[in-house]
């Protein structure tokens, strides 16, 4: 375990472990949640999944994009996680345009009725985060 990479993916792994170990997918209020903590200030976003462990890697912009591809090409089993990446994309310094485009680009992989919802939670977070900057 000497390779760098192999050293990063065994962090990661650990990490990712205890994280998940705190925390109970089948008794999760995603609205709830959303409401409690709706996004990780971008420092802190880059500190847990980005520059500490990997200081040349994906910064948390890119990682969140990445999720949210991932969320839209499952569908409606994705759906619940849509509005807090989306506006955890947001936080992180991902702009309206990119989201749009990322969600367009899932198209070829999770057929036209997960883009088309996934774009119409997209819009509404867009709309929520308008409405609380005024």
């Amino acid at each position: 375990m000497t390779d760098p990479f192999t050293q990063f993916f065994a962090q990661m792994m650990e990490q990712g472990q205890k994280m998940a170990a705190g925390i109970n997918p089948a008794g999760l209020d995603m609205a709830a949640y959303a409401k409690l903590f709706p996004t990780l200030p971008k420092d802190v976003a880059e500190a847990w999944f980005g520059k500490t462990h990997n200081p040349d890697g994906l910064s948390a912009k890119t990682r969140t994009l990445v999720v949210l591809t991932g969320l839209v090409v499952q569908g409606s089993s994705g759906e619940a996680l849509l509005r807090p990446t989306i506006a955890q994309a947001l936080a992180a310094g991902a702009t309206k345009r990119e989201i749009t485009e990322v969600i367009l680009q899932c198209a070829a992989f999770g057929a036209l009725p997960a883009m088309q919802k996934a774009l119409e939670i997209a819009q509404g977070v867009f709309t929520e985060t308008e409405e609380s900057k005024a």
